[in-house]
């Protein structure tokens, strides 16, 4: 486990253009520390970049002015405490599927311990891969891929988790089985989820911030103090769900 606490992170005015077009123009977003804040919104509106800005990855923008826009609650940097997960498995087709739950770490050139092989297998059997340990991305079917990928992002342990439609390519009892165990084993970080799926974020976060317009910019804020993983037959929930849904409609 991490030794130092998940940092709160705050966007300030980040101004992004892509294609001579301001996809974010004096952005602002707070992710409060340890907490799952929540985008949602239409697709082109600009939540993956902002996972990969926040990370650190290329954006593929033409205009960057963001000097200081990020800012932790401890003052210290992001590098080297993210973990991010994209849209993309991004698995190694000539490794296996341990070996690829594990890529970060040969990434980095860091020796693999039996502990962190131990829990890469723990974590392989609880996403229900355990017999597929050996076997190449190519004899996977796009869910099996996607949870490799979710047990690579797991393994990380990094204080701050940035998820880009983690979940999307599983079948809806697979789907919820993984939401609960990301909700276990990420509890006390600072987690940026992307979906397209209204009960996932109802499901999953504490703050939902719905993005809209263009330039891009957080139109509504949902917030929920409903412990989770929640019940899909908690009655707070369905009351949260037809909230959500009316500010979604209206956007």
């Amino acid at each position: 486990m991490f030794e130092v606490s998940a940092p709160g992170i705050k966007i300030n005015h980040l101004n992004l253009k892509y294609q001579h077009h301001w996809l974010f123009n004096q952005f602002d977003l707070d992710m409060p520390a340890a907490q799952w804040t929540c985008l949602l919104g239409a697709s082109g509106v600009g939540k993956s970049t902002l996972l990969k800005f926040l990370a650190g990855l290329p954006t593929g923008v033409d205009i960057i002015l963001a000097e200081q826009a990020i800012q932790t609650s401890d003052n210290q940097s992001l590098r080297g405490r993210i973990s991010y997960m994209s849209q993309q498995d991004s698995l190694m087709p000539w490794l296996t599927v341990l070996e690829n739950s594990l890529l970060g770490f040969r990434l980095r050139g860091e020796v693999i311990k039996p502990e962190i092989r131990n829990r890469a297998l723990e974590l392989l059997e609880r996403v229900g891969l355990q017999k597929a340990i050996q076997l190449k991305p190519s004899q996977l079917s796009g869910g099996m891929r996607q949870r490799v990928a979710i047990v690579r992002t797991l393994l990380e342990e990094k204080p701050v988790v940035l998820m880009d439609e983690p979940f999307s390519a599983l079948d809806v009892l697979t789907r919820l089985k993984l939401q609960d165990l990301a909700v276990e084993l990420l509890m006390g970080k600072t987690v940026l989820l992307v979906t397209h799926d209204p009960l996932e974020a109802l499901r999953l976060a504490d703050r939902i911030c719905i993005m809209s317009g263009a330039p891009a910019r957080v139109s509504e804020i949902l917030t929920l103090d409903i412990p989770r993983p929640r019940s899909l037959e908690d009655q707070r929930l369905l009351t949260q769900q037809g909230k959500l849904l009316n500010l979604l409609i209206r956007q």
